[in-house]
């Protein structure tokens, strides 16, 4: 049974079209095709298993936005490089799985300038950074976390073999360096 797997980019900061030399709702796109297969055929992931109709809203915006959100729902008065709000944690996501109809798995929202400053630092492209911080995302929209070191190795795990996947070095490994 395949997954629909719906997902709607907003340009919420131009400085995402203006100041990179890729397109990101284009990349955003490729990239959850990928995630998505991926988990599904190497996780036996029980929500992909279902075959229903999901959806997914990535916000590609800036600091001033990011650090609101970040204050508001992780107590952080600072921005940061992405936020992901997921709705596979709530009981009532799971509960209304049998209605049906396209399934939110939740947001992902990127703050332009801390992405660039990180890119910066680390000696990387914005878009390996981008693609790094965007599957990281999806990985949350689907339930993995890093909260513990099994969970954190199994999600950086995974983020590693999808970037190769997409021709990205390991970012673990630049980040070591």
């Amino acid at each position: 049974m395949k997954n629909k797997i719906n997902l709607d980019v907003i340009i919420d900061d131009d400085k995402w079209v203006e100041n990179v030399d890729f397109d990101a709702q284009k990349v955003a796109f490729e990239l959850k095709d990928l995630v998505f297969d991926f988990v599904k055929k190497e996780c036996d992931h029980e929500l992909l298993g279902l075959g229903k109709d999901l959806s997914v809203n990535v916000c590609l915006s800036n600091d001033e936005q990011v650090h609101k959100l970040n204050k508001e729902f992780r107590d952080m008065d600072k921005p940061t490089n992405v936020l992901s709000f997921a709705n596979i944690d709530d009981d009532e996501f799971w509960d209304e799985l049998e209605e049906d109809i396209e399934h939110n798995l939740g947001d992902i929202i990127l703050s332009f300038e801390t992405l660039f400053s990180e890119a910066h630092e680390k000696g990387i492209s914005v878009y390996a950074h981008y693609c790094h911080l965007l599957v990281h995302g999806f990985l949350h929209l689907l339930g993995f976390d890093h909260q513990e070191d099994d969970d954190a190795e199994e999600m950086e795990g995974l983020e590693v073999d999808i970037l190769d996947l997409f021709s990205i070095e390991n970012p673990y490994t630049i980040e070591e360096e």
